[in-house]
């Protein structure tokens, strides 16, 4: 994956809080909202067992509950200053993160327009160790997650090692941009008012949990079609080798190769995101079809 060494990036759609120090503790963690809406979705299955999800609603995490505005969510682009161009994307970790960005919400915005709607963008936060969300507090242990709250991504670049080193996801960078267009899946469904649709239920093979993450990453494979055409994205070379590392990481993170890893046995009746095999397929839905039609995960069989 390849940007184009001319194209400048939009650093105000990241906030760079990397190094912030440690939240103020208190009751609380992740909480929940009216509809879901203060519930963070997470990580589509990054970082940790399915259990990630109830920890999140029952606020299993700790630490402070007020919201990111409590804690300081101003604009600070931090260690991004010298993410510029698309060169300095293929160069540096975080300013690739920066241009992934970009592209997603050029991608959703002109998709949005297409239906005669209006697209809202969401920032993406990088943090360390910890942060403060509308949604609560979280551990980078969490992995990447959305907040429907504030309508922020957020995201520990050190997830990235997790996810090669022990769910051997792969090194490829588009690894990388596959978790971010499934965290702003989560924002696009946000809007639509799909996350809403989910309810209590919120676990197992058949759940709407799990719907809503393979939608996510469908959601993620839309924007892949959308950047393979560098006509009109800012990429200038996306190949096929690294949608084989979009769909390692898919793989690596379904709830069936997770849960073997973790405990030496799977039980569907737990999953929240869906097993490998789903998560590749509905990947390679969006991103072979191109239509967000095709992404109806929550009508028949998944």
């Amino acid at each position: 994956m390849d940007f184009d060494d001319r194209a400048r990036l939009d650093t105000s759609q990241v906030r760079d809080r990397r190094g912030m120090g440690r939240m103020r503790g208190g009751r609380g963690g992740m909480r929940g909202g009216r509809g879901g809406r203060g519930i963070a979705v997470g990580g589509g299955g990054l970082g940790i067992v399915g259990l990630v999800i109830v920890l999140l609603v029952n606020g299993g995490f700790g630490g402070g509950s007020g919201t990111s505005e409590e804690f300081g969510s101003g604009f600070d682009s931090g260690g991004l200053e010298d993410c510029d161009t698309g060169a300095d994307a293929d160069a540096e970790q975080d300013c690739r993160i920066v241009a992934v960005v970009n592209s997603v919400q050029d991608y959703w915005t002109g998709a949005f327009a297409d239906s005669g709607s209006t697209y809202r963008e969401a920032q993406t936060t990088l943090f360390t160790d910890q942060v403060s969300t509308a949604c609560g507090a979280a551990s980078s242990a969490v992995g990447p997650f959305y907040c429907p709250a504030d309508e922020m991504v957020y995201l520990d670049l050190g997830f990235f090692d997790e996810l090669r080193d022990r769910f051997g996801g792969g090194g490829g960078t588009f690894a990388e941009a596959y978790v971010v267009g499934h965290e702003y899946g989560h924002h696009v469904q946000n809007l639509l008012g799909t996350t809403d649709e989910v309810g209590g239920d919120r676990q197992g093979a058949d759940s709407a949990a799990v719907r809503l993450e393979l939608q996510a990453d469908c959601y993620a494979g839309l924007w892949a079609s959308y950047a393979a055409d560098t006509d009109q994205s800012i990429l200038s070379e996306l190949t096929e080798a690294d949608i084989r590392d979009g769909l390692d990481a898919a793989a690596a993170i379904g709830d069936d190769r997770i849960q073997e890893q973790a405990q030496g046995r799977v039980n569907p009746d737990t999953w929240t995101h869906g097993s490998s095999e789903q998560r590749q397929r509905w990947f390679l839905t969006g991103y072979q079809d191109g239509d967000p039609a095709s992404c109806d995960t929550f009508s028949g069989d998944i």
